[in-house]
């Protein structure tokens, strides 16, 4: 497996984690886990993904395959095939998507059947050509997205205000969220609802689910309790945090291969120095343009 990020151009950066091409050729077999993220547009040639949410929203055979932001994870299954990812930051989902995130929060779907990615589907039929082109890929990708860029985006700074504070680790609460961004609890919540996708409180948790999580993934020689972050009060609280956001204990998991999401996050915290989307910058730009081959 083959997996590799690219840094979107810089008129598009403050709208995405990244664009991230990933190439298997061979069936992985296993079954495994997205964790909880940021929107993401995912586009495939050759195998399409078996893919099943938390709700029971469930896809399968199709070439572009959507999910709103997350909080819970998601199966899948996925065979030979070439990838491209687009991860959507919150002000990226306020600037290409026309609905509130929150009524496509944990959805799994079917990208080219549902009207909220319309502006989106052409990908699925022009991305690729009938020979494998990184570059030129890579190129249609940005032409698409700088194409549908509008001149702003409402509440903009207000968006950028609430991420900026949110992957701030010292914030713990969803008063200390208002505090920091010196809006209106009332405010926070209702951004919160519209670009990000979940209430202020479940955003601040699943921060630092992902950030206890990451660290284990990247060395799992910590154990579980040494990759906790410090706003845990205990292991119970993270062993209850666990199963609400991946549906199993942290036991379970660590049993599981990892085939795919393993390789992805070793490679993205290489590249950009942070292995999970929901750890990235409101700035944008997750990786500099960097490629590797990555064995799971």
């Amino acid at each position: 497996m083959r997996v590799r990020f690219f840094e979107p151009p810089e008129p598009l950066r403050r709208y995405f984690t990244s664009f991230y091409l990933v190439e298997i050729d061979r069936y992985v077999g296993e079954t495994d886990h997205l964790h909880p993220e940021w929107a993401n547009l995912r586009f495939f040639s050759g195998g399409c993904p078996v893919a099943e949410g938390a709700n029971g929203d469930r896809v399968e055979r199709v070439r572009f395959c959507a999910t709103g932001p997350s909080s819970r994870s998601v199966r899948f299954s996925l065979g030979p095939t070439r990838m491209w990812g687009i991860g959507l930051l919150p002000l990226g989902w306020a600037m290409f998507v026309k609905e509130p995130a929150a009524t496509l929060a944990d959805r799994v779907i079917d990208g080219e059947a549902h009207p909220a990615f319309a502006g989106f589907a052409e990908l699925a039929g022009s991305l690729f050509g009938p020979v494998a082109d990184e570059q030129a890929e890579l190129a249609r990708i940005a032409a698409h997205f700088t194409a549908r860029v509008r001149p702003a985006v409402p509440r903009e700074a207000q968006i950028l205000a609430l991420h900026a504070a949110l992957i701030d680790p010292e914030v713990a609460s969803a008063r200390e969220l208002a505090a920091r961004t010196g809006f209106s609890q009332r405010t926070v919540e209702r951004i919160a609802a519209d670009a990000f996708g979940f209430t202020p409180k479940l955003l601040l948790r699943r921060q630092r689910f992902m950030r206890s999580l990451a660290q284990y993934m990247l060395d799992p020689s910590l154990k579980w309790i040494g990759a906790l972050d410090g706003h845990y009060h205990d292991q119970a609280q993270f062993v209850r945090d666990f199963r609400e956001f991946m549906g199993m204990t942290p036991r379970e998991y660590a049993a599981l291969p990892k085939p795919v999401i393993g390789a992805i996050m070793r490679e993205r915290a290489r590249v950009a120095g942070r292995a999970v989307q929901a750890l990235d910058s409101p700035a944008g730009g997750a990786a500099t343009v960097a490629g590797a081959q990555s064995s799971p």
